[in-house]
């Protein structure tokens, strides 16, 4: 039995002593990994975030990539080959700077690396893998469509042979590294179901215009595929999968990062709050001393501490067995949701301050109403949960 620690001052970002839950291992990756953004990315970001794009994209992610970042869960092929706790950890240091850079990460190594590391040939994998854990190549993958989001079955993009080749027709909507990619993984429709592409993004008939006048995720690069007449050889095609499996299997690889990196972002909002009503005085005191500030304050780290422990659970679960679908669905809907109502409140102790991207936390707020939809809406995680509660499939 521990003697209790009356003398030692409590940690207000850490009032659960979490961090006495990793290994020294693990902190060392998170370690890392903050220091990294706090050094290279968090003077800019708000700037970039404004401006809308990330400065020098491409030398930014070969710095990711020179860290081991970039498909750090993987093994092989100049991947780390490090544990779903560690991926989860850099996500969630991410993320506390911006879901952008987060997002960057995430679809480089967990869709589309994780794509051809999964289901590719060897010779899809040696091409690529080494390329873009390095970061020297980057990455996007093609699933969403302008009319098909949760329902990914009812896409309308179509591959068809024509002798050895085939060739590629449809969009694809809302695709994170679309218009900086090298390569991209497509999914479409065939006469023998849905096949995943590797495609070369300098292919003829391919071209990715960046959508603009976002409000939120101004840090990432968000685009448009177009495939018009995008002709590959055979040996582009996924060998191994055939149907939904194969991008679902990817999508809940990003899901389980976005459970870690939500909470970076309602770390960051509520450190601001934090020192914020440390700091401001009205009626002759810090509001930090007022009741309603105080219940404010407790009611954000209550939601932060659940959350990063159920990241942390998941984590060990993925590194000892496998998540299964709602298990992921459990960490991405509860931890965005926690997430986004984290940072309405911080905004509310800034009071017109919030607003503002002198502080972070409206920018957080603002990218959290994406993260809250991509990857599954709140809905689809929903009703992923309540299949698995009453075995009824509620959205078919």
């Amino acid at each position: 039995m521990h003697a209790p620690h009356p003398g030692r001052p409590a940690d207000p970002l850490d009032l659960l002593e979490l961090d006495s839950l990793l290994s020294d291992e693990e902190r060392a990756v998170r370690d890392v990994v903050r220091t990294f953004c706090e050094r290279r990315v968090d003077p800019h970001i708000a700037a970039w975030f404004e401006r809308g794009g990330i400065e020098d994209i491409r030398g930014l992610t070969k710095e990711l990539g020179e860290l081991g970042l970039l498909g750090m869960h993987l093994e092989g092929y100049g991947c780390a080959g490090m544990s779903a706790v560690d991926y989860g950890l850099a996500c969630l240091e991410l993320e506390a700077t911006d879901s952008g850079l987060r997002s960057l990460v995430s679809v480089q190594g967990s869709l589309a690396m994780y794509a051809i590391h999964a289901f590719g040939s060897e010779e899809q994998k040696e091409e690529w893998l080494p390329r873009m854990a390095a970061g020297t190549a980057i990455g996007c993958f093609g699933l969403t469509e302008p009319d098909s989001g949760s329902d990914p079955g009812s896409m309308r993009t179509s591959a068809r042979r024509d002798g050895a080749d085939w060739v590629l027709d449809g969009r694809k909507m809302w695709i994170t590294n679309g218009s900086v990619a090298e390569v991209a993984v497509v999914w479409a429709r065939t006469e023998d179901g849905v096949r995943g592409f590797v495609v070369p993004t300098d292919t003829p008939g391919f071209s990715a215009p960046e959508i603009k006048h976002k409000m939120s995720l101004r840090a990432s690069v968000t685009s448009e595929l177009v495939l018009d007449g995008v002709r590959l050889p055979g040996s582009a095609v996924l060998p191994g999968v055939r149907g939904l499996r194969g991008p679902l299997s990817c999508l809940s690889e990003a899901r389980y990062g976005i459970a870690w990196g939500a909470m970076g972002a309602a770390r960051s909002a509520f450190r601001a709050a934090l020192a914020y009503a440390g700091d401001r005085v009205q009626f002759g005191r810090p509001i930090s001393g007022f009741q309603l500030t105080q219940a404010k304050l407790t009611d954000m780290s209550l939601e932060l501490n659940k959350g990063i422990l159920l990241a942390l659970h998941l984590g060990r679960i993925k590194d000892d067995r496998g998540l299964r679908p709602e298990q992921v669905s459990h960490g991405k809907l509860n931890n965005t949701r926690a997430a986004l109502e984290i940072c309405r409140t911080a905004r509310t102790v800034l009071g017109a301050n919030g607003i503002s991207l002198e502080y972070p936390v409206i920018r957080h707020a603002n990218n959290l109403e994406s993260i809250l939809t991509y990857e599954g809406t709140a809905e689809m995680h929903t009703l992923v949960i309540g299949q698995a509660l009453t075995g009824q499939a509620a959205f078919r």
